[in-house]
């Protein structure tokens, strides 16, 4: 009795280490996960300018993502450092500065917007969504994001205008070479 007991628990054991469903289809999934290695938690969202935004997976350039709120002192004293770096780099990176609105207000992304004179797009997380997905707990948290859609780095608090361009260039480097 005790052998076909044993006999029935190692062939439960045997069937659900040899059958795993995405071997079954085939399919190999990427994790989301909001750190270092992982894929970018996918969304969409609309932007100051009415246009929509997204992750999705692969891209055609690397993507700096910056989570923003008008009233963030240290993102006040890392708007001027962003705008500059999303000018010098914006033909070989994307730039998305999300305003958590839902810890902030429409009003105050805007005001925002014009005193830094930021260009590059502000998607609007007016529900808190994507900062939930991202686990976002201060702002501003900033995120380096591959052309495979991988993070490569998340960076929680102010980042420092030449190590966010050191890190860019190591990034740019690492997926199109050398830069000069």
């Amino acid at each position: 009795m005790k052998r076909l007991v044993l006999a029935m628990i190692m062939a439960v054991l045997l069937g659900s280490v040899i059958w795993q469903p995405s071997q079954q289809t085939g399919a190999v999934m990427a994790e989301q996960k909001p750190e270092a290695g992982f894929e970018a938690p996918h969304f969409t969202l609309r932007g100051l300018d009415n246009q929509t935004y997204g992750v999705a997976g692969k891209r055609d350039k690397p993507l700096v993502i910056n989570f923003w709120a008008s009233w963030c002192g240290p993102c006040k004293l890392e708007a001027p450092d962003l705008q500059k770096i999303a000018e010098k780099y914006g033909q070989q990176v994307d730039f998305y500065g999300i305003n958590v609105t839902s810890n902030d207000s429409l009003e105050g992304a805007q005001a925002f917007v014009k005193q830094y004179k930021l260009t590059f797009p502000i998607p609007m997380d007016v529900t808190g969504d994507v900062a939930n997905r991202y686990w976002i707990q201060a702002f501003p948290t900033t995120y380096l994001v591959d052309k495979q859609g991988i993070i490569r780095k998340k960076i929680i608090g102010m980042v420092e205008g030449p190590y966010l361009e050191m890190e860019l260039k190591k990034m740019l480097e690492e997926t199109s070479g050398p830069l000069r």
